[in-house]
């Protein structure tokens, strides 16, 4: 009898096959549980172990994994990565026209551990010698009052002063009236379409990712795919079942986006941005496993490490399952 494993996932298209049955993990009765939100399902997992396999923040389950207080597995499947400068956001009045001009402000952020932020903190350390020693963290919902979510998160190893938003604001008021200087994350802030001083910190932030990406070979990535430890224990096959049927999930995901008589998402320019991912990646923008993402990852673990969320870069092996990679 083949083990029923229940697996929560937001309903992105590389995972959309799945979700119909078009695509079956061999050996395993899925079922898929869509969630909307993924914070919602990284805070079920982590806090009360709730499903059998689900997305799960990659900066969540690295640091769980470095302290030594981890229930779960990972495949390298990365149902979510996304480049972030687009997400850094100024009130031009703070007087902000340059990222050095971050140091020392308040600036506002979901979850400070959350990769995203992570990777932007990151990347303007990196790339521009930005440093956040001496910055006010406001920690809270970007576009609603109160908190991101009900994070299950370690203590940081080393205190960074950060500030939890009890105003009954969101960081996106906070920002537009001034009370914090910029604001990182995930989404964009409402006011942006109310108040001309809200504006991007890297207006061109196509170019700069795109540049980045040129550069590094750096996609990043947010979220992996876990396993409840006892769940993978009982049934080993699994891991390498499960990431077949992801490949093949991802790979009808892709030959759709390329049905351009009836296009796939509502993007008018679909086909120019297929051109473009075409020539910027080669067909597949989005691999999964290991090797075909090792400078992303390495770089991960490398933030992680500077931000004190662990205490040192983990070897990259010894993150993910091992698992036949020759479908990607």
């Amino acid at each position: 009898m083949n083990p029923k494993i229940t697996f929560a996932c937001s309903l992105y298209d590389r995972m959309q096959a799945l979700h119909t049955g078009e695509v079956k993990p061999e050996g395993v009765d899925l079922e898929f549980i869509p969630v909307e939100w993924a914070r919602q399902i990284f805070d079920r997992m982590a806090g009360e172990q709730a499903f059998d396999v689900s997305e799960l923040s990659s900066s969540e389950f690295i640091a769980r994994k470095d302290a030594n207080q981890c229930p779960f597995v990972a495949l390298p499947v990365f149902p979510s990565r996304t480049f972030r400068h687009n997400t850094i956001w100024i009130n031009r009045k703070s007087g902000i026209k340059k990222p050095k001009d971050l140091e020392g402000k308040r600036i506002g952020v979901p979850l400070y551990t959350m990769t995203a932020a992570v990777w932007q903190r990151g990347h303007l350390m990196d790339d521009y010698g930005v440093d956040f020693s001496g910055v006010k963290w406001v920690q809270g919902a970007i576009n609603s009052s109160g908190a991101h979510g009900d994070p299950t998160v370690l203590p940081l190893l080393k205190p960074v002063n950060i500030e939890v938003n009890h105003s009954g604001k969101s960081l996106s008021d906070l920002l537009s009236e001034g009370s914090i200087d910029a604001m990182i994350g995930t989404n964009n802030p409402e006011s942006r379409r109310t108040n001309p001083d809200v504006r991007r910190l890297f207006p061109d932030f196509k170019a700069v990712e795109m540049d980045l990406y040129k550069r590094t070979g750096i996609f990043p990535i947010m979220h992996i795919v876990a396993i409840r430890k006892e769940v993978y224990e009982k049934h080993p096959q699994i891991a390498q079942s499960l990431y077949d049927a992801f490949c093949a999930s991802k790979a009808l995901g892709l030959k759709r986006l390329r049905h351009f008589g009836a296009l796939r998402s509502m993007l008018p320019w679909l086909t120019a941005e297929v051109d473009e991912i075409d020539e910027v990646f080669g067909h597949d923008p989005w691999p999964y496993g290991v090797k075909a993402n090792l400078p992303t990852i390495t770089t991960l673990v490398r933030y992680l490490a500077e931000q004190n969320i662990i205490r040192a870069p983990l070897p990259v092996d010894s993150i993910f399952l091992p698992v036949s990679e020759s479908q990607t």
